[in-house]
């Protein structure tokens, strides 16, 4: 950690402290909205301001990106010679219809007439999708002054900040229900990493990408993945190996940023319903070497869209795990997060997902994860990784076992899943790992679910949580076969 660390972190708080006086400002998911598109303002003014000196250095002409009131030396924090703010800069109502009537307008704008796929459409694509919640001039001036001292010049200091953004984003994951959709734990990703292995030079997409957190430690995977880039594998990483997609205009500015701070200048994120597009219009030189994500559960899309599917359900996460199926390249490897129901669920859709899934894919691995992995939310999940190509002839099912119970303040670790990233590398068998052949399931039900052979008598208690989401998901079940049973008695003669 260098010097900076400490000054950075003090930054953030100060800046905790106002948001927490502000009215507009509720939650944590707010708080993390209001510093990413002033922090996105700052790192467009550090980036002009580098991109500048790199022109008078080569004696180039360099067109500036924003116009002069909109700048952040103009409009945030005007200076005097000393450093100093200048008495004129705006604050109070003043600042704050500046924000809303002038500069929010300027910035959506970009949208319209910037052209698709440049810097200029990322800015517009941002600011369609958020607001400023600021109604106090004076709390948002406090903000301004701190967030002003921050700066994105080197390696280093995006390096700081990222590790500290990243620290919001985790809040926002504890921040009740929904929080998950922004969170996925960093141990689990870098595991899931680390037995995909992606090469420099191959394409890394999530379709639903929240946060970014995939792309982000994919990123940092490629970056260490040996001493020295070239100038060209650099290049490479930065425009043309992580895509991205998301729906949702908070988790789209946020997973932008968060990019952003790792070191990625311009990210290839777009904001859409991935689930809009019809997977069998998906053509080969729009398919990905490698697929990485934790869809969102439950949720149910409208008729229209589940129409873009050959498999018809409701249920969103199994939607997109037809998407990701179809958007890999033949030889593409695959990882993706999924409730532990996908494995068992009885209905028509489920099964008929899981034979596509096995007949299409070679389904070698399944990482079963302990409850509580995901705060907030009370679902179990597996993580299932597959290679598009060949059919599977056998799973190899790996039980994590932490040790404890997990929460809040013990999550789960690194260290947690190196037994898992070491056995998963020959398939080892032990007591938490096993086979299930293929051959040997019951071909009506197709039930794939996680049965230890190896496990020592008498059930582990399990959590008050996972019995709940366990009886919901039940219940569901039930729902749909007396709907089924009613059906069928009203259409019967009587």
């Amino acid at each position: 950690v260098s010097n900076l660390f400490p000054m950075f972190e003090q930054t953030f708080k100060n800046i905790d402290d106002i948001l927490r006086k502000e009215a507009g400002c509720a939650t944590e998911l707010d708080y993390a909205e209001q510093i990413s598109w002033i922090l996105f303002l700052k790192y467009l003014d550090d980036l002009e301001v580098d991109r500048q000196n790199r022109a008078l250095l080569t004696g180039e002409d360099y067109d500036p990106l924003l116009d002069e009131p909109y700048r952040w030396s103009n409009w945030a924090y005007p200076k005097d010679a000393r450093g100093e703010l200048l008495k004129t800069a705006k604050v109070g109502e003043d600042l704050i219809e500046f924000v809303n009537s002038e500069l929010f307008p300027y910035f959506q704008g970009f949208k319209e007439y910037a052209e698709p796929g440049t810097f200029g459409a990322k800015i517009g694509e941002i600011f369609a999708g958020v607001r400023n919640k600021f109604q106090s001039g004076y709390n948002l001036r406090e903000v301004l002054e701190s967030i002003d001292r921050l700066q994105f010049r080197t390696q280093q200091q995006k390096h700081e900040l990222s590790d500290l953004y990243e620290t919001r984003i985790k809040n926002m994951g504890n921040a009740g229900r929904n929080g998950g959709e922004y969170y996925t734990p960093r141990p689990l990703i870098r595991a899931m990493i680390q037995v995909i292995k992606p090469q420099l030079g191959e394409t890394i997409y999530d379709g639903a990408c929240g946060s970014a957190g995939f792309l982000c430690e994919a990123y940092e995977y490629l970056r260490h993945s040996k001493a020295d880039l070239s100038t060209k594998e650099l290049e490479t990483l930065q425009t043309r190996t992580f895509f991205g997609k998301e729906k949702k205009a908070l988790a789209y500015i946020i997973g932008v940023m968060n990019m952003i701070l790792h070191g990625i200048e311009a990210p290839n994120i777009i904001q859409t319903n991935t689930l809009a597009e019809d997977i069998q219009a998906i053509q080969e030189k729009n398919r990905y070497d490698i697929v990485l994500a934790n869809p969102p559960f439950g949720g149910s899309e409208r008729k229209e869209i589940r129409g873009n599917f050959t498999i018809n359900t409701g249920e969103t996460a199994f939607l997109f795990l037809q998407h990701f199926i179809k958007s890999l390249k033949t030889g593409g490897r695959g990882a993706i997060v999924i409730k532990n129901t996908f494995l068992s669920n009885a209905d028509n859709a489920s099964r008929e997902l899981r034979r596509e899934l096995t007949s299409s894919c070679n389904l070698h691995t399944v990482l079963d994860c302990p409850a509580k992995t995901f705060l907030g939310a009370g679902v179990k999940t597996v993580v299932l990784f597959f290679t598009k190509g060949s059919p599977t002839q056998k799973i190899w099912f790996y039980q994590l076992e932490p040790g404890r119970s997990l929460g809040k303040t013990n999550a789960l670790n690194d260290d947690d899943l190196q037994e898992f990233i070491e056995f998963q590398s020959t398939f080892k068998l032990s007591e938490r790992s096993w086979f299930l052949d293929l051959e040997e399931v019951d071909p009506g039900s197709f039930d794939l679910s996680v049965k230890n052979p190896n496990a020592p008598e008498g059930d582990p208690l399990r959590e008050p949580e996972e019995i709940l989401a366990e009886i919901a998901e039940l219940d569901r079940e039930s729902g749909s076969i007396l709907e089924a049973i009613s059906d069928l008695l009203e259409s019967s003669p009587s």
